[in-house]
């Protein structure tokens, strides 16, 4: 059972409850219940049974697909105050999840059983409009991807990945292999094109470090 005070603080990460009426509160109070999950840990795999759906409070979780071929590519990724769409459909199709979620990041999240998230989608308005916005924002994130895979460049996608990464750290601690995973390429194919960014100066690649050089030109191959 959530305490007032755990109450209070996912609250504060989770606004949808500050509006919800005193029914939806004490049976959230009752049947939610606060968990940890250390980085690295898979918190679904494919296949598996949905249990309860996590709503992070702290830390952030990478969703994505493994192909026949053995190749990764990210779906999205969600943080605090959010939580995972193909979740919330796998539990009220009552299948089982398409792909895999592991933590990045040391995540805290507050869990709720599957049978209990979907009686809310039921019977609560504001909860039922909680979720909905849910599948909204991730089928946009989803499609963004789909439009990436499809139509863009993959040196176009590398130039864009390493952008986005510089803004939060600079030089960026990615390898050649997590950049292949998260845009669904090959190693081989991701160390060429680093190549030709590095010959023309735009990088300077080290041991599990890029540091951007030339970042208008990096935004110019981003355009492409």
């Amino acid at each position: 059972m959530i305490t007032q005070s755990q109450f209070d603080r996912i609250a504060h990460a989770l606004p949808v409850l500050r509006r919800a009426d005193p029914p939806l509160v004490r049976e959230f109070r009752q049947a939610a219940f606060l968990a940890r999950i250390p980085a690295n840990h898979d918190v679904f795999a494919e296949g598996g049974r949905i249990e309860a759906i996590a709503l992070l409070l702290s830390g952030v979780v990478r969703v994505y697909k493994i192909g026949e071929t053995g190749r990764e590519i990210t779906l999205y990724r969600f943080g605090l105050g959010e939580s995972c769409v193909l979740t919330a459909n796998a539990i009220l199709s009552q299948q089982t999840f398409p792909a895999i979620a592991t933590v990045e990041q040391e995540a805290e999240a507050v869990m709720i059983p599957a049978a209990v998230f979907r009686d809310w989608v039921s019977r609560y308005d504001l909860w039922r409009e909680f979720v909905f916005d849910l599948f909204s924002q991730r089928l946009t994130r989803v499609m963004d991807v789909v439009d990436e895979v499809l139509f863009r460049r993959m040196d176009t996608r590398v130039a864009r990945l390493l952008l986005e990464r510089s803004q939060a750290q600079q030089p960026i601690p990615i390898t050649h292999q997590e950049i292949a995973a998260e845009l669904g390429s090959s190693r081989e194919v991701i160390s060429r094109i680093l190549e030709d960014f590095a010959s023309q100066g735009m990088i300077r690649p080290g041991r599990g470090l890029i540091e951007l050089v030339d970042v208008d030109a990096l935004h110019g191959r981003a355009a492409m």
